[in-house]
């Protein structure tokens, strides 16, 4: 990983345990499509960057990290345009009163997200002396927005553990694994209580029915696969309807993704029947033409948030080859880039046709698409 994610054994284990095989390094072809991807985003990005060096500033903050991100995990230095004035544009969020990095005056939904986003983007600039203080400030920033008990929550509370827009905010499952993201690229120890706190909210988000989810709609689908958020009742996005209480609640792709790396990252190893159901699920339901478990009429809604999830867990498992239920072995990052590859627009950016979640913001999705390329680079 580009911002000093190292695999846990956990992680090892796993990619043993789904039969993920050594192979020889990508197809010259492969590579050069890689390349040619990436090149023709940069040059994308260079044209849209606001004048004080972000992208889509007027729309939120937490854009520009994105994409700093993703210009910094596919191989562009810190020192080269366009990222050297993205990261000067993110320096001037540092607060260094409150410890967030998301401006002076920044509304208070964006702050966990917008904190996450630039933590990792400061993490993967690799400059510790300058960023290193800054980061942990912001890190101690996002433990306290964290559910437990000094928001008054106790673990039986289906709020605990989660990260949501702010203190306040209740807490999703999206939420919580940009903070954990954060945490991990900031080098938090594994043995971090935030990470335990955070381990009893995912589980909770899991349609699995266990000592370690109670919910009342756990059982119901009992796939294996994660929903957006198990605070308040549940609740899903694959569909727009408000369910009534106790519904079955299906998961979906980019979450059940986000599930399982958020499982690696609080120590959940391969024989934990959590992670055995979620990955029986994507085994099932590997694919990157859609958001795998939503409706066919929602079958892109948040597709390239899925296609950065799904590559970071992937890579975070230590996968060269995923083996889905029917014995196909896939080289991940040979069809994440093609995939992205046959979206890119001619001027080099990738836009969401189903504008929901931002993704109608060329800035943001061609962020979100680096990110996924940066996780997908052709091994040498």
């Amino acid at each position: 990983m580009y911002f000093l994610l190292r695999a846990s054994l956990p992680a090892v284990a796993i990619a043993v345990a789904i039969a993920l095989l050594p192979v020889p390094s990508p197809a010259q072809p492969a590579a050069d499509q890689w390349k040619a991807t990436v090149a023709k985003a940069v040059a994308y990005l260079k044209t849209a960057q606001d004048a004080n060096g972000g992208w889509s500033t007027e729309r939120s903050p937490g854009v520009t990290g994105v994409v700093v991100t993703g210009l910094l995990e596919c191989g562009i230095s810190a020192d080269d345009e366009p990222a050297a004035k993205g990261l000067k544009y993110i320096e001037g969020l540092i607060n260094t009163k409150e410890g967030h990095i998301a401006g002076a005056n920044p509304k208070i939904g964006l702050q966990n997200y917008v904190t996450s986003v630039n933590v990792m983007a400061l993490a993967a600039a690799k400059r510790d002396a300058k960023y290193k203080p800054v980061i942990g400030n912001a890190t101690d920033f996002l433990k306290k927005l964290q559910w437990d008990d000094g928001e008054g929550k106790k673990p039986d509370d289906d709020f605990y553990g989660g990260a949501g827009y702010d203190s306040k905010s209740r807490p999703d499952l999206s939420n919580t694994q940009f903070f954990l993201d954060a945490l991990k690229a900031a080098n938090v120890p594994k043995d971090d209580p935030a990470f335990q706190k955070a381990l009893i909210f995912v589980s909770r988000c899991q349609n699995l029915e266990s000592e370690h989810n109670k919910m009342p709609w756990a059982g119901k689908v009992n796939d294996g696969s994660f929903i957006y958020s198990a605070a308040a009742g549940g609740q899903t996005k694959v569909t727009d309807e408000q369910l009534p209480a106790g519904a079955p609640l299906p998961g979906y792709g980019s979450m059940t993704y986000a599930g399982i790396k958020s499982l690696i990252y609080c120590g959940v190893g391969p024989d934990d029947p959590r992670m055995k159901k979620a990955l029986d699920w994507v085994k099932k339901n590997y694919t990157l033409d859609s958001n795998p478990g939503m409706p066919p009429q929602f079958a892109h809604r948040g597709l390239f948030y899925y296609y950065h999830t799904f590559g970071k867990t992937l890579e975070v498992m230590g996968a060269d080859q995923f083996e889905d239920a029917k014995g196909a072995k896939h080289d991940w990052r040979a069809d994440l880039t093609a995939a992205l590859a046959k979206r890119q627009r001619s001027d080099g950016s990738w836009v969401n046709e189903n504008d929901r979640w931002m993704e109608g913001d060329p800035n943001l999705v061609t962020g979100y698409a680096l990110m996924a390329l940066g996780h997908a680079r052709p091994k040498k």
